[in-house]
């Protein structure tokens, strides 16, 4: 399963591309469905958190995964530097991949697949910070979950 909050940019790419894909998502989001262009639209399966606030629906994202996989382009800041905290705080895994480098869905997969990783937080700058992101966020997603290495380890 892949979570994220359902802000533009990386979060909502994500949950497009496990859409796309079949593949189940959810996660939490501010209550109203707050995003930074309205509101999220119910056909992302969102549960509202009873609080406003962005940081609230980040942790508990960060707290009920297995682990976290931050997509960013250049400095990890903001609301993307507070997901990185919170998965030290509750001692989650988190991956970090800049897609301005050299990146390898193939080895994130392999990660997913090593650490039996079964609900994924995906997590990144929103649209308005880094344009484009986005579009990538969800190639890169979608690239991961075609490797067919998204499924939990026999014996788990």
């Amino acid at each position: 399963m892949i979570v994220s909050g359902g802000q533009t940019g990386v979060d909502r790419s994500a949950l497009d591309a496990a859409i796309a894909a079949g593949h189940a998502h959810g996660g939490w989001c501010p209550r109203g469905r707050r995003a930074e262009d309205g509101v999220i639209p119910e056909k992302y399966r969102l549960v509202e958190t009873p609080f406003s606030r962005y940081a609230v629906r980040t942790a508990w994202n960060v707290r009920d995964s297995d682990a976290t996989l931050v997509l960013t382009s250049g400095l990890v800041a903001g609301g993307t530097k507070l997901t990185v905290e919170c998965a030290q705080r509750y001692g989650r895994l988190c991956l970090i991949v800049d897609l301005c480098g050299e990146t390898d869905a193939g080895t994130v997969a392999e990660w997913i697949w090593a650490h039996g990783i079964g609900v994924l937080n995906v997590a990144g700058p929103r649209e308005s910070e880094r344009p484009g992101i986005g579009e990538n966020a969800r190639r890169f997603v979608a690239e991961i979950i075609d490797r067919d290495r998204w499924r939990t380890p026999a014996g788990s």
